[in-house]
């Protein structure tokens, strides 16, 4: 197997210095295989053979005249870029493929391989790589892009259901020279969605606090679980709006059958509308034989718990309307009507009066679902429960860290005390699993209570000083957890604190589920 040589050449900047190169590269009868030229460097790609004498043609270009240097390296620029830009590529669980203006796949990742079940692609007409109808192909025809749009897949490697968008490529005159989609599997998608497997078992018990105020709540929640109306809390992000939920199911008569949690701004229109009423055969393309049940009717004689309602489009309001007025559903492309029995709660932490000032959310749905209203008090209102609350999870968190930490002191309890907590429990159980992994002994101290972004100078210096620097990848993880918690607390809704964030909300639900956030 012949050898590849790459030889980094530094020049002078000037008229005819490559052609000169060139000239020498011939006369040595080099098998060229790639050069790239900048101001000053030249690079070159050549294989090595019996002809090559690599000495005396290194000895021939610095004879040159205005060559400065040579230099053999492993890899010309270019191929640096395309190596960093393939391990990127590959590094996503979304698939990315992308086309050329002819219609030619030009690049895949690994995770397209995966989820279409294909070993190639490059350099094939994307028609037979994934098929004829794939939206990608009318990107580059019309220069438009699109999103979240559903297909489905049918070939000898896979029969199956996916979602893609697209992305078109301009050159600098305007032209479309191509397009990039990313490709996701429906099952990974609905995993953002909802987990409908057998509830956790949440209950009263779980909700932490001696206060006024939270026992108010947790009494009159217990006293209407017993109930069928539906039930809305309310909320800032943070405060356990989902536990009060779960809880609520649990201690119900319906505590045997299904909890079925959805969060309403996960998914676009389409599918939530298809997923949450079902659809019948033949209803869109790809749509499975024999159709599917939704959502609702998995519920049946169960709890959902719709999060998120204030992201619901007008157009699913109206259908959650009907099903709240006739207690039945009707499958996307289907004429039946099924008789349902669900209990319905839904969670908010959006004012919802003030959208429906604005015309974004329907009065008489809100009537509909603001039967019982609960609204959990945010942590600064109901400070004495802090003491309590550190025990607990203290106590909880060390099982969960193999620690074995006892107690937290009264300055920590002190500092605690005075925050103003924005992000509420979630933000104080976040703040306790800092302090039990900074705490070397038996208490947590004052110091270990890290509240502000200027406090993670302490927390850096402390690693420093033990010799248990993070890891990069975990800097990374918190700066980013931290991130979307700030942003949901600012803009509360996923697809607001996606567009801040500059990713789509799509990337920010994985990382809630990977991070444990909630926006409840």
């Amino acid at each position: 197997m012949k050898r590849v040589i790459r030889l980094s050449i530094k020049t002078k900047d000037r008229q005819g210095m490559t052609l000169d190169i060139l000239r020498i590269l011939n006369n040595f009868s080099v098998d060229l295989r790639s050069l790239e030229v900048k101001p000053g460097m030249i690079y070159a790609k050549m294989y090595d053979d019996l002809y090559i004498d690599l000495k005396r043609l290194k000895e021939k270009l610095l004879e040159q005249r205005d060559v400065l240097e040579i230099k053999e390296i492993e890899l010309l620029p270019q191929e640096e870029k395309e190596k960093y830009m393939k391990t990127v590529l590959n590094a996503t669980d979304e698939g990315i493929i992308a086309i050329d203006k002819y219609g030619k796949v030009t690049i895949v990742n690994q995770a397209v391989q995966k989820i279409l079940k294909i070993k190639e692609g490059v350099g094939k007409p994307i028609s037979e790589v994934i098929a004829s109808d794939f939206p990608i192909l009318d990107t580059i025809k019309t220069g438009k892009s699109y999103d979240h749009v559903e297909f489905a897949l049918k070939n000898k490697n896979s029969s199956c259901q996916y979602m893609t968008s697209g992305r078109p490529i301009w050159d600098e005159e305007g032209k479309v020279i191509g397009a990039v989609a990313t490709i996701k599997d429906m099952q990974s998608v609905m995993d953002l969605v909802y987990s409908f497997t057998n509830p956790s078992m949440t209950t009263f018990d779980e909700i932490i606090g001696e206060s006024e105020k939270i026992k108010k709540v947790i009494e009159m929640a217990k006293i209407i679980s017993k109930g069928d109306s539906t039930v809305m809390i309310r909320g800032e992000s943070g405060t356990g709006k989902e536990l009060f939920a779960r809880s609520i199911h649990m201690a119900s008569p319906r505590k045997d059958r299904p909890f079925v949690a959805v969060n309403c701004a996960a998914l676009p229109d389409s599918l939530l509308e298809s997923e949450l009423f079902g659809y019948e055969e033949g209803a869109f393309t790809g749509a499975k034989k024999g159709g599917k049940q939704g959502l609702f009717k998995y519920g049946d004689q169960g709890t959902i718990f719709l999060d998120e309602i204030g992201e619901l489009s007008t157009h699913l309001q109206v259908k959650l309307l009907r099903v709240l007025q006739e207690n039945k559903i009707r499958r996307v492309g289907g004429v039946d009507e099924i008789p349902i029995d669900v209990r319905v709660v839904t969670a908010t932490n959006r004012n919802l009066e003030k959208l429906i000032e604005i015309g974004q959310f329907r009065e008489d749905l809100y009537y509909r679902l603001n039967v019982i209203p609960i609204t959990i008090p945010p942590l600064r209102e109901r400070k004495e429960d802090i003491p309590i609350l550190c025990e607990y999870y203290i106590q909880k968190l060390n099982r969960k860290l193999n620690k074995k930490v006892e107690k937290i002191s009264s300055k920590a309890i002190e500092k605690l005390m005075e925050y103003h907590w924005p992000g509420n429990i979630r933000e104080l159980v976040n703040i306790i699993e800092r302090a039990i992994n900074l705490c070397d002994g038996k208490i947590i101290e004052k110091k270990h209570i890290i509240l502000q972004e200027q406090d993670h100078i302490f927390l850096m210096n402390t690693f420093k000083e033990k010799e248990k620097s993070l890891l990069l990848k975990e800097v990374v993880a918190e700066a980013e957890k931290k991130a979307i918690i700030k942003a949901l607390r600012e803009h509360k809704s996923i697809r607001k604190a996606a567009k801040a964030l500059g990713v789509s909300h799509a990337t920010v639900i994985n990382k809630m589920k990977n991070y444990k956030i909630t926006n409840g």
